[in-house]
């Protein structure tokens, strides 16, 4: 009798396992082939995007697909199967800086919206089949990717309300513009009666800033000049806009405000320092995500006391800090807040498929100087 159960079972489990992979397949038509082979186990190839020589956004060369292995996840990772991903300034910044190495692609992308299709021995906080989104680290392979790696510590769970698209275009602006307000701004949540000047209000970091300002209890200043660029920030909330062409301090005077408590540049330290140390309160805060290519003049800060920090949303990755986890807490914290409708998605263009051409466009958009909100790329 136990020789006939166990040929039956050999049989029919083999069978019934099949079948699983066959309705995975029916399920996901799109990576359907790849993800039954991760689930198997075996060695598969994904399309890819990336480059090979530095060039202008225009040659066709700068961007381009290419068929590469899937990876395989270290001990804290997700394999992630990528629905939708967005492209920031820092994209654009790695394409003209970053050589390849030994002919090697480079893969750019750092924000990704898409699936678990495998995990590392370590994690434990995520399963098969959760829908997740995330920033990434630079120093890895990026997410213009089928599938991709990324530490689960910098990985939430994506809003349920917002389609791939939209999730796609929140990740990188939010944890930058919450790590700035929060963290070096200190800010608090809920409980702010601060005046803000954020400048560079148009931009996918700047929208999302004004809104997490608003959201904090901020009175919100900021910057634009273009009737779209103008309607756009009043959109997210923004009290006051000024228009960046002209001096700053007239512009708020008229509004009857002489000194602001805080300052979060989005667009230009150089051009702006003296105009934010004028601006800023005694014992005020600035904050800039924009390297400056001349030195800046400190002592203009010293007579009131005031701090200026950089906040870069790649730091924790970069140097492996004892809190990268507090990102994924972030994307937790900021999904929950969109699900209840206190912030939106701030996606100004939106293209399909992820494809070269696709990118190549979105990487000349940004380069021009006039995007509005977030570029996103979904579907393959």
């Amino acid at each position: 009798m136990d020789i006939i159960i166990n040929r039956v079972l050999a049989y029919v489990l083999p069978m019934k396992f099949i079948g699983i992979l066959v309705l995975w397949w029916l399920v996901f038509p799109a990576n359907g082939a790849a993800e039954c082979s991760l689930l198997l186990g075996e060695s598969v190839t994904m399309k890819a995007i990336g480059y090979t020589k530095s060039l202008p956004a225009s040659d066709a060369n700068s961007l381009i697909s290419f068929e590469t292995e899937v990876p395989t996840p270290g001990p804290w990772d997700l394999v992630v199967a990528v629905q939708g991903v967005s492209v920031n300034p820092v994209d654009t910044k790695q394409r003209k800086r970053k050589e390849p190495v030994d002919g090697k692609h480079v893969v750019l992308g750092y924000d990704a919206v898409g699936v678990v299709q495998k995990r590392g021995s370590a994690v434990t906080q995520f399963q098969v089949g959760d829908e997740v989104y995330y920033a990434g680290d630079i120093t890895r392979a990026g997410t213009n990717s089928e599938f991709h790696a990324v530490d689960s510590r910098l990985v939430g769970r994506r809003p349920k309300t917002l389609s791939a698209a939209d999730s796609a275009s929140v990740p990188l602006t939010a944890l930058t513009a919450h790590e700035a307000l929060f963290e070096h701004l200190k800010l608090e949540k809920g409980g702010s009666k601060a005046t803000v000047l954020i400048i560079g209000g148009a931009g996918g970091v700047g929208s999302m800033a004004i809104q997490m300002a608003k959201l904090a209890g901020s009175r919100v200043v900021t910057t634009a000049s273009r009737p779209e660029t103008i309607d756009w920030v009043k959109r997210f909330g923004a009290d006051i806009v000024l228009d960046h062409r002209a001096p700053l301090q007239p512009q708020l005077e008229a509004h009857g405000i002489r000194e602001v408590d805080a300052i979060f540049n989005t667009a230009d330290t150089a051009m702006y320092w003296q105009q934010m140390a004028a601006l800023i309160k005694p014992f005020g805060r600035i904050c800039s995500i924009v390297e400056s290519k001349e030195p800046l003049d400190l002592t203009l800060l010293m007579a009131k006391s005031a701090s200026f920090s950089w906040e870069l949303m790649f730091t924790r990755s970069l140097f492996q800090t004892a809190d990268m986890a507090h990102q994924g807490a972030i994307l937790d914290e900021v999904a929950g807040w969109i699900d209840d409708g206190r912030i939106q998605p701030t996606t100004g263009v939106s293209l399909s498929p992820i494809s070269a051409e696709n990118l190549r466009k979105a990487h000349s958009i940004l380069e021009s100087g006039k995007a509005i909100g977030k570029i996103v790329l979904s579907g393959w």
